[in-house]
């Protein structure tokens, strides 16, 4: 496969490596001490623990609209896998070190999150221009602010932006235990919503099912049990039918969630787990109604600009804040062991998102 020009972890400058996760220390030479970059590198696609390797680079220089930042934690999300596997970190929380001269919007302390994707967060200083940052409150806990980025703003404007819903209705999501359907049990919560929540049959069923009702999670159900006629009694007793389906997975199981759907409901797509195409029965377009979108929150955040992405990001801490909304279930790693992490990371069932402790 034939390298691709990535930009920005070099300013000004095109390279024709895939690079991220960086770690930057200071490296004595008989002449001064001079600053260099360790950086996790890969040339290639592939598998990640087989192309990702150490190197030593040397970071940007800092330009007059430029910061400094010095990374405190990151996760590997799938998606990050995804694009190793197939171009890498694209959230994290940082501290700003310093500012050039014509930054006014931010100083050194303050703690930052990148606006959008292409940073490279596994690192352990980056620089980029201020308004490639969104200022974070450092009163909510680190790993809140490291995974802050991508999943409870996915979480947050599907849930906002495709129906109009109020105290009462309900939505029903599967890969209800990935980083965005915790996010979006516990917003949906704070919203008054109740919240129908598929997850995969797995050997530490009954743990995961307590882990996301702690969360506020109202109904957890398998993939097997969203086929059986149990649901039509839910559906009869217990709670209204959705207005809204949140799909990660695809395949069957986005079919079967938007089965079950209120007539004239929505079904977003914002992830494919499964690597299968959504399929849609006629009779859903037909007799029901059914909108069928899709969601990424990347292209939302360059649409819509930085002061709405801020305004976002501050309902979201303030959610940080009051205790509606906590990290998702994290395993800190020590950023040496990122193999460890990798590892981990790609591992079937494992529920816990991996956190690079920089």
């Amino acid at each position: 496969m034939a390298l691709r020009r990535v930009w920005g972890l070099t300013r000004g400058v095109e390279t024709w490596e895939f690079l991220s996760w960086l770690r930057c220390r200071a490296f004595a030479s008989s002449a001064a001490a001079r600053e260099r970059c360790e950086a996790l590198v890969y040339h290639k696609h592939g598998e990640p623990l087989r192309v990702i390797q150490l190197e030593t680079l040397e970071p940007p220089q800092l330009g007059d609209s430029d910061i400094r930042v010095q990374m405190l934690a990151a996760p590997i999300n799938p998606s990050d896998m995804n694009m190793v596997q197939a171009v890498g970190g694209n959230e994290g929380v940082g501290q700003v070190l310093a500012v050039g001269s014509k930054v006014t919007n931010l100083k050194p302390g303050d703690w930052v999150i990148p606006s959008d994707t292409g940073l490279g967060t596994w690192r352990i200083e980056a620089v980029g221009n201020m308004n490639g940052f969104v200022k974070v409150p450092q009163s909510i806990p680190l790993l809140c602010a490291a995974t802050l980025g991508v999943n409870p703003c996915t979480a947050y404007r599907m849930l906002y932006d495709f129906e109009t819903l109020k105290p009462g209705d309900s939505v029903i999501q599967n890969a209800a235990n990935s980083g965005v359907g915790q996010a979006a049990i516990q917003i949906a919560k704070a919203m008054g919503l109740k919240t129908i929540n598929i997850i995969r049959d797995r050997p530490d069923l009954q743990q995961l099912v307590d882990s996301l009702k702690s969360m506020g999670a109202d109904y957890v159900i398998t993939e097997e049990a969203l086929r059986k006629l149990e649901m039509k009694e839910l559906f009869k007793q217990k709670v209204p039918r959705p207005r809204l389906a949140l799909n990660g997975v695809g395949g069957k199981s986005a079919t079967e969630i938007m089965r079950h759907l209120k007539k004239g409901g929505t079904i977003v797509t914002y992830g494919g787990m499964a690597k299968q195409p959504v399929t849609v029965p006629v009779s859903a377009l037909i007799f029901k109604d059914i909108k069928i979108r899709g969601f990424w929150v990347t292209q939302w955040k360059r649409h819509h600009g930085h002061d709405l992405l801020q305004e976002m990001i501050c309902e979201l801490c303030d959610l940080i804040q009051a205790g509606k909304l906590r990290a998702p279930v994290c395993t800190k790693v020590k950023f040496q062991d990122y193999q460890t992490a990798l590892k981990a990371a790609t591992t079937p069932f494992i529920s816990s998102k991996q956190i690079l402790i920089m």
